[in-house]
């Protein structure tokens, strides 16, 4: 279970992120937390970890954190550089020093 959960909050950092740089209630505000809702989903059924009662916690935490993690690296960056909605760009562009 830890890996699942570790999955699930790696995906969600950069669904959080990309939800830090919308409005708020717009579609992609929506959209960036509701996609990954079948993604972890599908993660919950590709690791086999049947319908525990305790994986619900973990895995509702992990995706919570996720968006938590993603909002504040934005804002922690969206101090330091200009930024996009997507985690990869911006930081390539930071790496070549393009920023």
């Amino acid at each position: 279970m830890p890996e699942a959960a570790l999955t699930v909050l790696s995906i969600n950092v950069f669904f959080g992120y990309w939800r830090a740089n919308t409005e708020k209630l717009s579609i992609q505000w929506f959209l960036a937390i509701h996609v990954p809702v079948p993604i972890t989903i599908a993660i919950r059924f590709l690791s086999n970890l049947g319908w525990s009662l305790i994986t619900f916690p973990v895995l509702i935490a992990a995706f919570f954190s996720g968006q938590l993690l993603g909002g504040k690296f934005h804002s922690f960056i969206k101090n330091r550089y200009s930024v996009t909605s997507c985690l990869v760009m911006d930081v390539v562009k930071i790496i070549k020093g393009k920023n």
